[in-house]
């Protein structure tokens, strides 16, 4: 019973650490190793300025400078098109944020589960398309 009891916690750690890491300031490691499985083609950018519109104006604005309609009051939502990543700009932190969510300190909760992993990848190539800065793709 101790045994599973340590188990059980030590497992929880494990997830806790992970799940924190994806928020953590200047990037993720383990996300920055992801590579987008989705071409950068015009086709994809197109379908992901149709999620991001269903998803992600709403807060991000429709030209994804922060300056959306319906953001929570005094959330401030990041510019998509600058230079500043917090948690990293390479795809695969991108799409670690967005199907995590931006960490505890921020209102942007993760959309694993409410949005198709390859509207995700898209929604990446439609940012990339306006001007997303990154070194790391």
């Amino acid at each position: 019973m101790a045994f599973m009891k340590g188990l059980l916690i030590t497992l929880m750690l494990f997830v806790l650490a992970f799940t924190v890491s994806a928020q953590t300031p200047n990037g993720n490691p383990a996300a920055r190793a992801m590579k987008n499985p989705v071409a950068a083609a015009p086709a994809s950018a197109t379908a992901g300025a149709a999620a991001y519109k269903k998803y992600c104006a709403f807060c991000h604005g429709m030209d994804a400078k922060g300056n959306g309609p319906l953001a929570p009051k005094d959330s401030n939502p990041p510019n998509l098109t600058d230079a500043t990543w917090i948690y990293g700009s390479s795809d695969g932190e991108i799409f670690s944020v967005i199907t995590k969510g931006a960490g505890p300190n921020s209102t942007m909760v993760g959309f694993k589960g409410k949005m198709p992993d390859q509207d995700i990848w898209h929604i990446i190539n439609y940012l990339r398309s306006l001007g997303l800065k990154s070194a790391a793709r």
